[in-house]
């Protein structure tokens, strides 16, 4: 069982009553969500599910949510507040109909709205179960919720962020020449649990030619004198929030010559990034910021994906940080800026803070220093 430490059931009632409000906006005459974090966001609390059918239905505008689930595992949702949430539970055992149980709760629904990570075996099965009505996703309507955080979460996005600061603070215990990436990260991997996350999400230690592919994971690969090294790493403290910060090491001087100006580049191009983030601004204008700064140093090439993404119950969420991406930034969206810059079978760099937009500009979560920190060889 999954749950949102610290969550009360006023505002989860709150966060139904808007997602009954934007479905009906939307056109959807009931929303249906699947265990993951949208269910966790709208009701404090999920579980695993896979070949047996759980599901919210929340009919849009007015009307009793109710949550249908396998009777087997009805106790894993003892420690959410469905009374107080005026949330129902419908069971089920092996043997009955739950897409039958489900279409008789959205009795006449022209339209319904399925959540996005809704499996495809009860997709088809509930189009099967309702055949006359048309299925869309949940994400576009969610979304628009979930993007603009309230104090509380904000709060747990700043305890997220200092917790992985500490993770970065300790960094000189394990990155040294002689060990490899996988050793490092299982060292790191550990700490992240002892700083306060619930578990780690994800350990990238990239080094060497290693750190120029950005999703690079660990491998056996000694670390050497001279090497540059990218830490990513980040994870769900027991609110749920998650953490995602990246910092860029070198053991000693590094063997290339031209990583002094090209990471002052970089530091740059995220210190103009985070500093374009205020409400009225877009998306795309933020990544615009961060990309100018490095194509003036010849470097536009060597960055390749977008500036950030959203961050909260999910690692990644909405707003992306993307050119193309027009949406107006507003108070409460949190999202990282992580600019980075790679040349293969050479090294690689990036930057990576959680900021939230405030009323006239942003909140960094992560306070670790952002120039390349160099440890004793």
């Amino acid at each position: 069982m999954s749950t949102t430490a610290a969550i009360d059931a006023d505002r989860l009632r709150t966060r139904l009553d808007r997602a009954r409000a934007a479905a009906a906006d939307a056109g959807a005459d009931a929303l249906v969500i699947a265990p993951g974090s949208d269910l966790r966001y709208l009701i404090g609390g999920t579980n695993t599910s896979f070949e047996r059918l759980t599901a919210l239905v929340v009919p849009a505008g007015s009307g009793e949510p109710v949550l249908v689930v396998p009777k087997l595992e009805a106790p894993g949702y003892d420690e959410v507040p469905l009374d107080a949430l005026g949330v129902r539970m419908a069971t089920w055992v092996d043997g009955d109909d739950p897409y039958r149980l489900v279409a008789g709760l959205l009795g006449g629904a022209g339209r319904v709205a399925v959540g996005d990570m809704l499996p495809a075996l009860h997709v088809l099965a509930l189009r099967a179960a309702l055949p006359a009505a048309e299925q869309v996703l949940a994400g576009p309507v969610l979304r628009e919720l979930r993007m603009r955080k309230d104090a509380a979460e904000i709060a747990a996005l700043r305890a997220a962020g200092a917790a992985i600061d500490r993770v970065h603070a300790r960094m000189g215990e394990w990155l040294r020449p002689g060990r490899t990436e996988a050793e490092v990260a299982e060292d790191i991997a550990a700490a992240i649990v002892a700083e306060g996350h619930a578990r780690a999400e994800f350990v990238i230690v990239g080094s060497g030619p290693n750190g120029a592919s950005p999703h690079h994971e660990v491998s056996d690969r000694v670390l050497a004198e001279g090497d540059v090294v990218v830490i990513d790493i980040g994870g769900p403290t027991p609110a749920g929030y998650n953490s995602d910060s990246t910092r860029t090491y070198a053991l000693g001087e590094p063997r290339d010559a031209d990583v002094a100006e090209s990471y002052a580049a970089l530091l740059a191009a995220q210190r103009a990034a985070v500093a374009a983030v205020r409400p009225g601004v877009t998306a795309e204008q933020v990544d615009a910021a961060a990309r100018q700064v490095l194509a003036d140093a010849g470097l536009a090439d060597r960055f390749i994906h977008r500036t950030g993404h959203g961050i909260g119950l999910d690692v990644h969420e909405h707003p992306y940080i993307v050119a193309g991406n027009d949406l107006v930034l507003e108070p409460g969206m949190a999202f990282s800026v992580e600019p980075g810059v790679y040349l293969p079978g050479r090294w690689g760099a990036r930057i990576e803070d959680i900021v939230v937009v405030t009323e006239d500009g942003a909140e960094s979560v992560n306070a670790r220093p952002r120039e390349l920190v160099v440890l004793p060889a």
